[in-house]
């Protein structure tokens, strides 16, 4: 079981890199907004293997925290796109 946990944190930490990739070379705002969502939801997903792996439930509220700001996060920063007429 423990190669399944270790196979999942490798798959999620490319996706991150990739996400990382994509925040620094993004051609607009909006790009750099999805990856910043989709590093969030990668981060939320390693909380909860990381969880799974432990047999812990303590971080319960820190993901339900992390992924409510991720949605904050995600939908404030589209309205400002929105009100600055896409340019960026």
């Amino acid at each position: 079981m423990i190669a399944v946990y270790v196979t999942t944190y490798v798959l999620l930490s490319v996706g991150g890199l990739l996400t990382l990739w994509r925040m620094l070379r993004g051609p607009s705002v909006l790009d750099r907004v999805l990856a910043l969502d989709v590093l969030l939801v990668l981060i939320v997903a390693g909380v909860a293997v990381g969880m799974a792996w432990s047999g812990l439930d303590l971080n319960v509220a820190l993901l339900l925290s992390v992924a409510l700001l991720s949605f904050i996060g995600s939908v404030s920063a589209v309205r400002l796109v929105e009100r600055w007429g896409g340019r960026g």
